[in-house]
């Protein structure tokens, strides 16, 4: 397989997650009274900063939200490299494998904080961009 076909399929595989995370993540209900206590309080206790007032809960709302707009620019990222490995591989250099670090510590912290699906997806994506910066280096 070329580096140019895995790095296309990283990036269908980066739109399904952005679009999985993002539907995941807005629809998440809270399972128990409890959770349902958290989930009110980060909504309804606000705080200021630099004069605007904001609230756990919108500061949790905007960083998985940042997150998606995240994963949308990797999948962006890995089809330009895409198009890189087979137009001109040298001018790749080292990105293809920065890219791969950083989609490893990506899965490191899904097994730490976000459970199975993420952390097998994010692994999976993970070994197909380093094989692609492989082929791309060879």
């Amino acid at each position: 397989m070329s580096a140019t076909l895995l790095y296309r399929i990283a990036a269908f595989l980066f739109v399904l997650f952005a679009l999985g995370h993002t539907y995941g993540f807005l629809s998440l209900r809270a399972p128990s009274a409890e959770a349902r206590a958290v989930f009110d309080a980060m909504n309804t206790v606000h705080f200021e900063v630099g004069g605007q007032s904001f609230s756990y809960g919108g500061f949790y709302r905007g960083f998985g939200l940042s997150c998606t707009v995240s994963m949308l620019l990797s999948a962006f990222l890995s089809w330009h490299l895409g198009q890189l490995a087979r137009s001109a591989p040298a001018s790749i250099g080292s990105l293809g494998w920065v890219f791969f670090a950083v989609q490893i510590a990506g899965g490191v912290l899904s097994f730490l904080y976000f459970g199975l699906p993420p952390m097998v997806l994010t692994t999976l994506v993970a070994a197909i961009i380093g094989v692609a910066a492989f082929r791309t280096g060879r």
